[in-house]
């Protein structure tokens, strides 16, 4: 009974360390590309599909990083940690902006999130920690 909760547990940390790397590379990836607007002359029209290519690169680590070393169900892990992402990256908007808006972007959002990680599970699941 121990090994099912140290298991659980262990899994749970897999999927808040996952949401937490994807997080990270999103920040780098917002960085880098903050830098080229800044100091070239790259124009800006291009943010939203760098914002979704970068969520989408996101979410795909976070989901590999969340089912890799799962004995099963890597696409479930990848999904649920699209899932997390997504939420806390809505939920941050609403703070910004002070409104919720349930909106094609969202939409979009939510569906890439799942999809993205979904696919780094899938992929993850194949690697071991």
């Amino acid at each position: 009974m121990k090994t099912e909760v140290k298991s659980e547990s262990s899994r749970f940390l897999s999927l808040v360390q996952g949401v937490l790397v994807g997080y990270a590379v999103t920040v780098i990836i917002f960085l880098a590309y903050s830098i080229l607007i800044t100091y070239t002359n790259m124009p800006d029209d291009k943010t939203p599909i760098v914002v979704a290519a970068a969520t989408l690169v996101s979410v795909m680590i976070a989901g590999f990083d969340a089912a890799r070393g799962a004995e099963a169900k890597g696409w479930f892990w990848g999904i649920m940690a699209g899932l997390i992402y997504a939420i806390i990256l809505v939920a941050l908007m609403t703070i910004v902006l002070k409104e919720f808006a349930y909106d094609s972007r969202t939409v979009t959002l939510l569906l890439l999130s799942l999809a993205g990680g979904g696919l780094g599970g899938v992929i993850g699941i194949n690697f071991t920690k």
